[in-house]
């Protein structure tokens, strides 16, 4: 996996500041020769993750047992993707509130078109106390900077 942490350019509707490249791989085909939607989840987790990294957003995990928390995933499938290929998977965030975050994934084919765009809802979660935990102002500035727009 290569990650590219692009330098977000003004905000548009279209601007994606976080972006990973992601080899198409044999093993993820299915039956009909095209690699099986299942895998646009894999994804889509990777470039999460990925955002995660780029912000930090998962740095308290370790210290204090706070971390990011998937709540739901969704994904609309435009194009297929076929092996030997590579994708790039965009991300940026939607909104920010006081404990939970959108996140918006593009994974695009080899010709930059897009094959299928997700939606991620992220609650930063306390895993000692069991509830949720409010998003720091230090991680909404790291993401504000990032985005370079305000939430």
């Amino acid at each position: 996996m290569n990650t590219e942490h692009n330098t977000p350019q003004t905000n548009t509707e279209h601007n994606f500041p976080v972006k990973l490249q992601l080899r198409l791989d044999w093993s993820e085909m299915d039956m009909f020769g095209h690699i099986n939607n299942v895998m646009f989840f894999k994804f889509i987790q990777a470039s999460r993750v990925n955002y995660w990294e780029v912000t930090e957003f998962h740095r308290n995990y370790k210290d204090k047992g706070v971390g990011p928390l998937l709540v739901s995933s969704s994904c609309q499938f435009r194009k297929p993707l076929f092996y030997p290929g590579n994708i790039v998977v965009e991300a940026r965030v939607d909104f920010i509130k006081n404990s939970s975050m959108g996140i918006h994934h593009r994974i695009l084919n080899d010709k930059g078109e897009i094959a299928a765009e997700a939606q991620d809802v992220v609650v930063l979660f306390d895993f000692k106390k069991n509830e949720k935990a409010t998003i720091s102002e230090q991680i909404r500035e790291a993401i504000e900077k990032l985005e370079k727009r305000k939430f």
